[in-house]
């Protein structure tokens, strides 16, 4: 969570740009992410520079030659932010708008890929050489204070505020996904080198950059030192649907900017025919769309045979489903009604999930996890499509803190479950003999199917009742003698102090 003098000047931000008449927030996210990309560039050059000479590879910098636009050409030297900031506001303002930015738009060779296709349309919308001084300024001092805070997720909080700005949010089912939430999925999964991953409802890929993090932490030289395995990495991995052209750009950057070249994020409509996918991906990640019901007429007829609904948050479990090679995992965030609601297509995808495929983990998590986007109760469903069964028993967590308030604040606290959650998974072996009065335990296939495919924890969870000894009744009336008559000689004390 953002707080403090990093907080202030990202608010400070946001009102230098409505000071300087940019105020639609999608706008003012846009403008950010362009212009925190262009600083990234410069730092990541640098990085790969330096990691190059460690490893005695060549390395090219996009900043080494001259840069064309038009008839003109410049010192890509002048590019760099690192360069550039120290310009008079009036240079900056022209290096920025005619150089800068063309460049960054044609910065990827390959015209098909998501970040061309998305920057293609990108507009430079600060209007005044004053203003963008300003907004360079505020950058560079939140960069900073960034650099001071050792936490490795300090540039994705810093994104996820941002992005709280925008007043929409929430609408539409759009809220983000807490970045240690992410991280935790991606660390339950643990994904490996040759996974192609899915978000079919992407937004800024925060699924994806977590997963690519991960991979690069954990599985460093069996990628980079494998150029069948890098280009992998870098070309067929990651792919991420949404129907947010704005969230689809920042989502590109966000991916290239993480050291992924060329990811396949496209604009698509995941759950209607336009989306051909089937048998494809090893490993989704996802917290789809849980507000909103769509019409039958544009929903994906092989979808509706699964669970005839319109509700999105059923549809998208179908779709994940069908998109899932045999076995393929996947792990969901889902709102609790899915858990364990009632109708006949609530009822049918969960059946899909435990009788024709095998259903690993069910995590409930407080509702206090979304806020302040929302206080929706939401649980992480884990299974593998296997197409003929497989579950014979489920493990349940009941997740009561993930290190932060569960108010709107969401202030940092000691009690977190995630490390457990994670060791726990990962040793499921050990679980066998829990009882359901604990924090996590299974529950056998056929207790789930008796109570009617529910898969809300408390069916299952059991509480503990510890007797508690009261005293008796003669014990407490001469506790309130005694008390009565210590108040009487008070009473009389202050009246003497009074009269005297």
């Amino acid at each position: 969570m953002i707080t403090g003098e990093l907080k202030n000047r990202i608010d400070g931000l946001w009102d230098v740009f409505a000071a300087g008449g940019l105020v639609n927030p999608l706008d003012v996210i846009e403008q950010v992410t362009y212009l925190m990309f262009i600083r990234d560039l410069d730092d990541t050059d640098n990085l790969r520079a330096k990691e190059a000479v460690m490893l005695g590879l060549p390395h090219k910098s996009i900043f080494a030659e001259k840069v064309k636009v038009g008839d003109r050409e410049i010192d890509g030297n002048q590019l760099k932010w690192s360069v550039f900031h120290d310009f008079p506001a009036a240079k900056m303002y022209s290096t920025v708008q005619e150089w800068v930015f063309p460049f960054i738009k044609g910065l990827h060779d390959d015209k098909d890929s998501a970040y061309s296709k998305y920057m293609d349309d990108a507009i430079f919308k600060i209007p005044t050489p004053l203003l963008l001084d300003k907004i360079v300024t505020i950058l560079d001092d939140i960069y900073a204070q960034m650099a001071q805070i050792k936490d490795s997720d300090i540039r994705g909080d810093v994104y996820e505020y941002l992005l709280s700005k925008i007043s929409q949010s929430g609408l539409n089912g759009q809220f983000r996904t807490p970045r240690h939430i992410i991280r935790m999925m991606v660390e339950l999964m643990d994904p490996n080198a040759d996974e192609i991953i899915c978000d079919p409802a992407c937004g800024t890929s925060g699924f994806l950059v977590a997963a690519g993090d991960y991979l690069k932490e954990k599985r460093k030289e069996e990628i980079f030192f494998n150029r069948q395995k890098k280009a992998h990495y870098m070309n067929g991995m990651f792919h991420g649907y949404d129907m947010d052209r704005t969230m689809l750009r920042i989502g590109a950057m966000n991916m290239m900017t993480h050291g992924v070249d060329n990811p396949y994020i496209e604009y698509r409509d995941s759950l209607s025919d336009q989306n051909p996918d089937k048998d494809k991906y090893s490993l989704i990640l996802a917290n789809p769309p849980f507000k909103g019901s769509l019409d039958y007429d544009t929903v994906s007829a092989d979808l509706l045979k699964v669970c005839k609904t319109k509700k999105t948050e059923l549809l998208f479990l179908a779709l994940m489903l069908r998109m899932l090679r045999v076995g393929g995992r996947c792990a969901v965030i889902v709102p609790d009604g899915v858990l364990f609601g009632s109708s006949t297509a609530h009822k049918a995808i969960r059946k899909a999930i435990v009788d024709d495929n095998r259903l690993e983990a069910v995590i409930s998590m407080p509702s206090g996890v979304f806020k302040p986007y929302a206080g929706v109760s939401t649980g992480i469903l884990i299974f593998t499509k296997t197409g003929h069964g497989g579950t014979d028993k489920v493990w349940f967590y009941d997740m009561q803190a993930d290190g932060f308030s569960l108010d709107d604040k969401r202030t940092e606290v000691k009690e977190n479950d995630i490390p457990d959650i994670i060791a726990r998974f990962h040793n499921l072996e050990a679980e066998t003999d829990r009882a359901r009065t604990e924090k996590s335990f299974f529950v056998p296939k056929d207790d789930i199917v008796g109570n009617d495919y529910d898969l809300s924890i408390n069916k299952y969870k059991k509480t503990e009742y510890k007797p508690v000894e009261y005293p008796s009744t003669a014990e407490l009336m001469v506790d309130l003698h005694e008390l009565e008559m210590e108040i009487t000689k008070g009473l009389a004390e202050l009246e003497e102090l009074l009269n005297g």
